[in-house]
């Protein structure tokens, strides 16, 4: 309940601070209009550039305070092309076709009178409720009998009293409605900030791209790897099996014994060859995972580990092949991150199916401090989940706990089965 209520107050200040946010930005606005409007007397290509970049900076922050207070997240327009370009005339020809900078302009006349009022609500519920509980119980006898607090004409003790309640029925009202009001104003702000269509596309083919490269470079390193340990362990014990097969039909009539140990010695090297061989097709995809699916391929990958691995696979059917296979080489790797580096002893591992999206979160109370770029394989985690348009989020404060969360973009691929 104290977690509750103290987010409710939070949400509430956050509140008054976009309130007052609010009323600042029309004044970087007027700043772009009067540019806008100097630009025929030539004054305007000068001033135009350092008032975009202002009312940019502002839209950026109201971007990233999105996302800090409500985890709303607001694709940013490509940076404002106010650079040195050739001419003042040229920047500014660059400033008016960018398709961000009349987003953001837009947001900043419309932000006082739609964002600014919505915050306002809880605020003004909670001062009005202070109002009524703090100040009408002190100040109704020395008031005439025009005294009302909203629709309760305050005259006497009773009424006071119905004052009172109502105060507080008003503040604690407004504060529930803030976090659900920050969140509603996050929305708005998304629709007026959010990246143009044409840019988020181009970043989609840009990305698209990159994707497609790193996975045609991740499938020719799969492919030397193969054909490296084909070579240095299934091949090589062939090539001895053969050999040895060889010397011992040689010995067969002349010296029985010998020959009977390098057949023995056959029988080993072949054993050897087919556990390399397993090895081999284990690392390409498991068969449990082919047979039994995502589900219990997870859950005998932790019974393989030392660690006080808990499994919870709530997924109501088969998904495609190559997705299953991503998610569990990507929670092998989150495992042996947290075997090796993160020293932890216990290990949650979560997976999910909900709004045609696989997820799976691995959590770890080892000692934190993981970083995708620092070398601990969840780079290549990351550059697997990037083939299938998937994201990887990282939450692992120094000290820990750490949360890995793997999220895949996916359709059922079969109905539910026993192992799921």
């Amino acid at each position: 309940m104290a977690s509750v209520v103290s987010r409710a107050c939070v949400a509430a200040t956050r509140c008054q601070w976009a309130s007052l946010l609010a009323l600042a930005v029309p004044f970087v606005g007027s700043l772009v209009v009067c540019a806008l409007l100097l630009l025929p007397v030539g004054a305007g290509f000068a001033l135009l550039p350092p008032a975009a970049r202002a009312l940019r900076s502002l839209s950026d922050r109201a971007r990233a305070r999105a996302g800090r207070w409500t985890g709303t997240h607001i694709s940013p327009p490509p940076d404002l092309t106010t650079g040195p370009a050739p001419g003042p005339r040229r920047r500014a020809a660059a400033i008016l076709a960018d398709e961000g900078f009349w987003r953001d302009l837009t947001w900043a006349w419309l932000e006082p009178a739609v964002g600014g009022l919505l915050v306002a609500v809880p605020l003004a519920l909670i001062e009005y409720g202070a109002f009524g509980a703090l100040v009408q119980p002190f100040i109704w006898r020395i008031i005439d009998d025009g005294n009302w607090y909203a629709f309760v004409p305050v005259h006497s003790t009773a009424t006071m009293l119905a004052a009172l309640a109502l105060g507080l029925a008003f503040a604690a009202g407004g504060l529930a409605a803030a976090p659900a009001v920050l969140r509603l104003h996050a929305r708005w702000s998304r629709l007026l900030l959010s990246a143009p269509r044409s840019a988020e596309l181009a970043r989609r083919v840009e990305r698209l791209t990159d994707t497609r490269d790193r996975a045609l470079d991740t499938q020719a390193a799969e492919l030397r790897r193969i054909e490296r340990d084909l070579h240095d362990g299934a091949q090589a014990r062939l090539v001895a099996l053969g050999m040895t097969l060889d010397s011992a039909t040689r010995l067969l009539d002349t010296d029985p014994a010998a020959a009977r140990e390098l057949l023995l010695d056959v029988r080993r090297t072949s054993e050897a060859a087919l556990r390399d061989l397993r090895d081999l097709v284990h690392g390409i995809h498991p068969p449990v995972l082919a047979d039994r699916g995502l589900g219990d391929a997870v859950r005998s990958l932790a019974l393989d580990t030392f660690l006080d691995v808990h499994v919870e696979a709530r997924l109501p059917g088969r998904l495609p092949a190559p997705v299953e296979s991503a998610a569990y080489f990507a929670v092998s790797e989150a495992l042996t991150n947290a075997a090796k580096h993160a020293r932890a002893r216990e290990v949650r591992i979560t997976l999910t199916h909900e709004d045609g999206t696989l997820r799976a979160v691995v959590a770890d109370d080892g000692r934190g401090g993981a970083d995708v770029a620092g070398g601990t394989g969840l780079l290549g985690v990351r550059r697997r989940l990037d083939t299938f348009d998937g994201v990887l989020a990282l939450h692992s404060p120094p000290g820990g706990p750490t949360t890995v969360t793997m999220e895949i973009p996916c359709a059922l691929s079969s109905p539910k089965t026993s192992s799921c």
